[in-house]
């Protein structure tokens, strides 16, 4: 369980939203072992909440809040199961997994609740559930997150985001999704929906799709939480491990992304100085422990961190290893092979071999990422470098008409005259 959280009787309101927040996913999950329902476990931990702002500002909050939705929830999930057919045999089986009354000051097992986290977050995102789904549940269940929240970080109709959850649990309940941590080949398979659905929701903080804002570092930091509580559930996992890595380093640089209006600030003109080196060293660590624990070639979470690795070395962007990170990238290719990964090779090239053998690797890029704004844009910068003014002005404009966020568009047109003036 995390640490009872600092707040007093005076405040019973702000108690009960903070505490929710921290502790839901711990309920929902503890709850979901009971009732085998991550719907009907989140109505539960719904009604304990409700319990709480009817008796906190009455009787003042407890010593330990946490410990007191838990319980609360948990006894209601209790009563659920005895009204439920076949009382008899169910309450046998939760008789001997929980007591039928459990003190308010007791917590439950650690242990426990950290097993049952692990399969809450292998249960939302299972691949019975679309992409869209898997991040609106997780998102929902294990990063806290109100529903208007998400909708308004993913710059989607509320409504759409609740019939999406809404779907999501119908679907689990009605596929007899098993509330457990998959094992060997599926476990693997599995772990892979998992990590993706962190490092989508990290992305869409880190560079938003669309929008007036660059950043939305609400969603870094839900995401950043899920892959921390990852990596302390799944220890023995290098993946799980290589992805907390990357997410702390690419976070380190999050305050030096944007300028004084909130415009987007390239990596070659950031101020490394508002690095966080707090999280570069999380993330060295992090690292550290993807590879002490890999029995193989490392995965492609690891050889990201690893390139963020030499990024967060160099003090400053003319110190940047960019022969390691052109050979890092093309490991990354071999391992997953994509042609996102390919452009990012090319520009690692051409920093170390030079735009002419950059342009070439992007050349063959064309009809595999014809509407991806950053072909364009990548294109253009190194046109400038050599000198092409004139086409690398047109290739700025295409990116820019291709762009969906607002403040990099506003970058890529502001590019353009600079590259049209010389």
């Amino acid at each position: 369980m995390s640490p009872q959280s600092p707040v007093g009787p005076r405040d019973p309101r702000h108690a009960i939203e903070t505490v929710f927040r921290i502790e839901s996913p711990r309920i929902v999950a503890a709850v979901t072992r009971v009732v085998r329902d991550v719907g009907i476990a989140e109505e539960l931990a719904q009604d304990a909440l409700v319990a709480a702002l009817e008796q906190w500002p009455r009787d003042g909050v407890p010593d330990n809040p946490g410990a007191w939705l838990m319980t609360t929830a948990r006894r209601r999930a209790v009563d659920l199961v005895r009204r439920r057919e076949n009382y008899a045999r169910k309450l046998q089986e939760i008789g001997r997994e929980l007591p039928e009354t459990v003190p308010f000051d007791e917590p439950a097992d650690p242990d426990d609740i950290d097993d049952d986290l692990l399969r809450l977050v292998f249960t939302t995102c299972h691949p019975v559930l679309s992409a869209e789904a898997r991040v609106a549940l997780t998102l929902r269940l294990l990063g806290g997150l109100a529903t208007a929240e998400i909708a308004r970080a993913f710059l989607t109709p509320e409504a759409t985001v609740a019939q999406r959850i809404v779907r999501a649990k119908r679907t689990l309940a009605t596929k007899n999704v098993a509330f457990e941590v998959p094992y060997g080949a599926e476990r693997e398979a599995r772990l892979a929906d998992v990590l993706d659905v962190i490092y989508l929701v990290f992305n869409e903080g880190y560079a938003a799709t669309a929008g007036d804002d660059w950043l939305r570092p609400g969603l870094c930091e839900d995401a950043l939480r899920l892959a921390r509580l990852l990596s302390g559930l799944m220890p023995k996992e290098p993946e799980v491990h290589g992805l907390a890595a990357l997410l702390e380093f690419q976070a380190s640089r999050t305050a030096a992304r944007t300028g004084p209006d909130g415009e987007p600030v390239l990596l070659k003109d950031q101020n490394r100085r508002r690095w966080n080196r707090m999280l570069i060293a999380r993330g060295i660590r992090a690292l550290e422990r993807a590879e002490a624990t890999a029995t193989g070639a490392p995965g492609p979470y690891a050889l990201q961190a690893t390139i963020a690795a030499c990024h967060a070395h160099a003090y400053t962007y003319d110190e940047t290893d960019w022969a390691t990170i052109a050979t890092l990238y093309g490991l990354l290719a071999v391992r997953a092979p994509s042609p996102v990964v390919e452009l990012n090779r090319a520009v690692a090239v051409s920093m170390a071999e030079g735009p002419e053998a950059a342009l070439e690797i992007v050349d063959t890029l064309t009809s595999r990422l014809r509407d991806y704004h950053l072909l364009p844009s990548v294109r253009g910068d190194l046109l400038a470098r050599l000198g092409r003014t004139t086409e690398a002005a047109a290739e700025f404009e295409r990116a820019a008409a291709l762009a969906r966020n607002e403040r990099e568009r506003e970058l890529l047109l502001r590019r353009a005259r600079e590259a049209q003036a010389g």
